[in-house]
């Protein structure tokens, strides 16, 4: 079974630059404290979103890791 947002899979986000990443990991990150807002407050709906978010930071967290590392290489520049 898979978690997350199905726009956000590891090969979708292999296809990203690094700063298109850290937008998706601000975003994520917005959506998360949103979520955990109004699970605090008793109006979330969907508790398992929340995980879903989670996952997504670390996904992209280990995509920039990687990339840090030589693990994984940025996809090139088409001009």
């Amino acid at each position: 079974m898979a978690f997350g947002t199905k726009d956000l899979a590891p090969s979708e986000l292999d296809g990203f630059d690094n700063e298109k990443l850290v937008a998706e990991l601000d975003k994520a990150k917005k959506e998360l404290f949103n979520l955990r807002f109004q699970s605090a407050t008793g109006q979330l709906e969907s508790h398992g979103r929340l995980k879903a978010v989670r996952r997504d930071i670390a996904r992209i967290y280990t995509i920039l890791r990687e990339r840090e590392l030589g693990i994984r290489t940025a996809p090139s520049v088409s001009e």
